[in-house]
């Protein structure tokens, strides 16, 4: 007997994106000093976990993987605010 090949369809949901958008719109609604103050705020909470994952105590591994892209979120919008202060 011949067995069927069947492939997997990957389908990718648009819901994670759309949240993406939406966490991004928050920080392009605050101020440079607000947003600045959170990636400072978002980095030490980093180096912190850093340091605990090194020692085996972070509890919340996920944490980690979610402030390194809110600080990239934060990086992106003021990055783009910079552009667009240049611009004129």
């Amino acid at each position: 007997m011949a067995k069927k090949k069947t492939k997997a369809k990957a389908t990718k949901s648009k819901k994670p994106a759309a949240k993406a958008a939406g966490k991004i719109d928050a920080f392009r609604g605050k101020s440079v000093d607000e947003l600045g103050t959170q990636l400072n705020s978002f980095k030490k909470e980093q180096f912190n976990l850093r340091f605990q994952r090194a020692n085996g105590q972070v509890e919340n591994t996920g944490r980690i993987r979610t402030l390194r892209r809110e600080i990239a979120r934060i990086e992106t919008v003021l990055t783009e605010q910079r552009r667009a202060a240049a611009k004129g």
